[in-house]
């Protein structure tokens, strides 16, 4: 909790100095954006929320299908042959020009936005279970088979519980990279968004407000970051120190 504050303290300091030193419009007092990320609160909830539920949505399909797929691969060997050469082409590209493509396809509701960040981090979920996978100790599996351990319960007792911490890593590097995706998406077609509401008031320059959204956006992502950590103490207590 300490070293949380610290942060929120060493951020505030660095925003103030540079609030004195440049003494522009586009750097307001951190004090007075505080205030009015308090004031604004009402209002910043229901653009929050909603970003919440289309990244949730988002990091649930790709973690889920990504995690899949990726432990399969690692397992089948014909498998694997057939989709590495489709991943390996398909994860370099840059999938925020795409989104102009799945709005079209699949019109101008959420589902554009969802697709546009599952698009992205669903690979890094795949690459990350394949490679904790295939990471595994032969002699793991090994003793698994000579306790005649196979089906659900090797991946209850052997599989699941070796990709958990790369998989939490993971998870943490998606959120990252959801928000500023979604950040991009929210300036398209919607008018309840944290990504919106930020450019709005950018386009209004109302910089006082706009730095409000950011400063409602980071605690979004330290709440997203809080939770990850907890669940992972919870299903990795071996990592605990």
């Amino acid at each position: 909790m300490i070293k949380k504050l610290y942060g929120v303290f060493a951020v505030l300091l660095m925003w103030f100095v540079l609030h004195i030193l440049l003494q522009t419009p586009a750097i307001p007092n951190p004090l007075t954006t505080l205030y009015q990320t308090i004031k604004l609160a009402p209002v910043l909830l229901p653009h929050l929320a909603m970003s919440l539920v289309r990244i949730l949505s988002a990091i649930v399909v790709s973690a889920v299908v990504g995690t899949m797929i990726g432990i399969f691969m690692a397992q089948f060997k014909k498998l694997d042959e057939v989709l590495a050469p489709i991943v390996y082409i398909l994860y370099p590209i840059p999938k925020i020009a795409f989104l102009p493509i799945l709005m079209l396809l699949f019109g101008l509701g959420e589902t554009p936005k969802i697709l546009l960040i599952v698009s992205i981090i669903i690979f890094q979920f795949l690459m990350s279970a394949k490679d904790a996978v295939k990471e595994i100790r032969e002699e793991y599996l090994d003793s698994a088979k000579s306790l005649r351990i196979k089906g659900i319960e090797l991946y209850k007792h052997i599989i699941i519980p070796a990709i958990l911490p790369s998989f939490f890593t993971t998870l943490r590097i998606s959120v990252g990279v959801s928000i500023a995706v979604l950040f991009f998406g929210e300036n398209f077609s919607t008018k309840l968004g944290i990504g919106y509401f930020i450019m709005n008031s950018y386009a209004m320059v109302n910089y006082v407000s706009m730095y409000a959204g950011i400063v409602a956006l980071s605690v979004f992502g330290l709440f997203l970051f809080y939770m990850i950590d907890r669940f992972e103490i919870i299903l990795c207590p071996w990592l605990e120190k």
